[in-house]
């Protein structure tokens, strides 16, 4: 059975979503990543490479410890260029990218973007209603990872960070079966950061963990960003990382607005332009 017929029955079945409580559970997904960190768990890599169509030849040669040491593997500098023209907004990762403008709901008053039918409230995804304010108007970026993806990612622009905040919570996959059900951004573990960029004013970047993806693993705590850099990167599954952006900063690309409006995912790679300053 292949990832995304048994991600339909774990959230479509009596029996699947009975299942999905204990898988959804942060200690599975540990338990889970202490394996995928063993030497035995080298075993998996053939057929993963196989079964998703990865070119080994883009990236680094290397004797691989472990599948997790597999997963984390990093490309070859070429096969990613990286935008550093200050007018250019650039994606921090390999990913399907769904752009989502932030309104403001008339009876709550609060901050919010609708994706796969479920709305979400930024106060709730970021737990702090002051700073989920400053972005009422402007855009939410979703960056979906699935296993094929290259897993790390870099910063997008020239500046100063915050330190990195966790958000503890549950372990649901992001795959869009899950997205249709449950509010995967607003349940599961996340760890955010504010961007005080050069170009694009304060950018939030957001990780979101996902089912056996407990560990996300950024580089750096509070001090500078420079674009291109890596600044952290998933272990194994599929993951999410989601930009905030404040009103009138960037204009994105039409092809990205019309496959939105359209449910429509962009592909779209590290490094490369996906919006220009307003």
């Amino acid at each position: 059975m292949n990832t995304e017929k048994a991600a339909y029955k774990l959230y479509n079945t009596i029996p699947g979503r009975m299942v999905l409580k204990v898988l959804t559970m942060p200690a599975v997904s540990k338990l889970a990543g202490l394996y995928m960190d063993c030497p035995v768990s080298k075993i998996h890599i053939k057929s993963f490479v196989k079964n998703n169509n990865i070119n080994l030849y883009d990236y680094e040669d290397k004797d691989y410890k472990s599948f997790n040491d597999f997963f984390t593997r990093k490309i070859k500098k070429y096969n990613r260029i990286v935008n550093y023209n200050p007018e250019n907004f650039i994606s921090p990762c390999d990913a399907k990218l769904t752009v989502c403008p932030i309104t403001k709901d008339k009876i709550s008053g609060n901050s919010r973007f609708k994706i796969k039918g479920s709305y979400y409230n930024l106060n709730e995804l970021l737990r702090n209603s002051k700073l989920a304010a400053n972005y009422e108007g402007g855009y939410c970026l979703i960056f979906r990872l699935s296993v094929d993806d290259y897993h790390r990612y870099c910063y997008i622009d020239n500046g100063k960070k915050s330190r990195n905040i966790y958000i503890k919570g549950k372990l649901h996959t992001v795959m869009p079966v899950a997205l249709e059900r449950k509010k995967v951004f607003s349940e599961n573990c996340r760890e955010y950061t504010v961007m005080r960029t050069d170009n694009f004013d304060d950018v939030i970047q957001m990780e979101v963990g996902a089912m056996l993806v407990g560990k996300i693993q950024n580089h750096d705590g509070k001090g500078k960003t420079v674009r291109g850099q890596e600044k952290g990167m998933f272990l194994y599954g599929g993951s999410t990382i989601i930009l905030l952006v404040k009103q009138d900063i960037i204009n994105i690309n039409d092809n990205i607005i019309e496959n939105s409006k359209n449910n429509i995912e962009t592909k779209v790679k590290f490094g490369e332009t996906i919006a220009y300053h307003a």
